[in-house]
């Protein structure tokens, strides 16, 4: 018998699509990945901002990365938005049942695209000091970058360096995909890759898009990361496909309109228009 390959996404719920696990399981999907997910939260949101989130009791969500794990597996794991220092023990302390589960990625959510803060803050510790070190890759923004450092990172100059810092946290030596986007000007968009396995550094660049359907641009990217890491990549080329799957799926989605606010990226660019 022929086998999927498989990832599994624990992170939030967004009902209107274009973030947390549905944009994860489109994405999964889009790359020839078979999905399956853990709901950690159900999330009140649209395209225009954050208005409540309804969080899962921890035994559940536990059970449902056992549920997973113990019978269809995961070649990789991506991990979005978990929103309290308990959630994000229990979530550790589950994947650690399964040692040979260990291409994990993780998205530090903490903010959504409209600004709303998705993760409490005593929780920011936590994450950084437990859940990280166990990953191999995380795909931290400038905003979570400075926050996990504590200091400010807002400059091109400083991202290689803080991206080892980061990798090195803890003695973590997780690789870091370390992205640009919240920098302001120029045509172009550079993200850093490095790579903690090799000590290694890639610049990743690409054109900037000028539009608003930004939502879920961070979860889609971690999850093609992971969908790559899945089907066997290392970790470099897994960040270069990933980057080159988000980056054609923000220009192939930017002429469209849904929502009022930040719209989604086009995450099956590749299959229909």
């Amino acid at each position: 018998m022929k086998r999927y390959r498989t990832a599994l996404t624990i992170a939030g719920s967004d009902p209107s699509g274009g973030a947390g696990l549905q944009a994860d399981l489109k994405t999964f999907s889009a790359l020839g990945v078979y999905g399956t997910s853990a709901v950690v939260a159900v999330v009140d949101e649209n395209t225009v901002g954050v208005y409540g989130v309804h969080p899962i009791p921890e035994n559940f969500v536990a059970g449902q990365i056992r549920s997973v794990l113990s019978d269809v597996g995961a070649d990789a794991v991506k991990i979005g938005m978990l929103h309290s220092s308990s959630l994000i023990r229990t979530v550790l302390e589950t994947l650690r049942e399964f040692p040979d589960v260990r291409c994990i990625v993780l998205d530090p959510v903490m903010v959504a695209t409209s600004g709303d803060p998705l993760l409490e803050e005593d929780a920011v510790g936590t994450l950084r000091d437990e859940l990280l070190p166990y990953c191999r890759i995380v795909t931290p923004n400038l905003p979570e970058a400075s926050l996990l450092l504590g200091e400010t990172v807002d400059h091109r100059d400083q991202f290689e360096e803080a991206a080892r810092a980061l990798s090195r946290l803890n003695d973590s030596k997780v690789s870091v995909m370390l992205k640009g986007g919240h920098l302001e000007g120029g045509d172009t968009l550079s993200d850093v890759f490095y790579n903690a396995e090799k000590d290694t550094f890639l610049r990743l660049p690409s054109p900037r898009v000028r539009t608003v359907n930004t939502h879920g641009t961070g979860c889609t990217l971690s999850s093609a990361i992971a969908a790559w890491l899945a089907k066997g990549a290392d970790p470099d080329t897994a960040a270069i496909k990933g980057k080159e799957y988000i980056s054609a799926a923000v220009a192939a989605g930017a002429d469209y309109k849904t929502g009022n606010g930040h719209g989604p990226v086009h995450h099956f660019h590749n299959w229909w228009k």
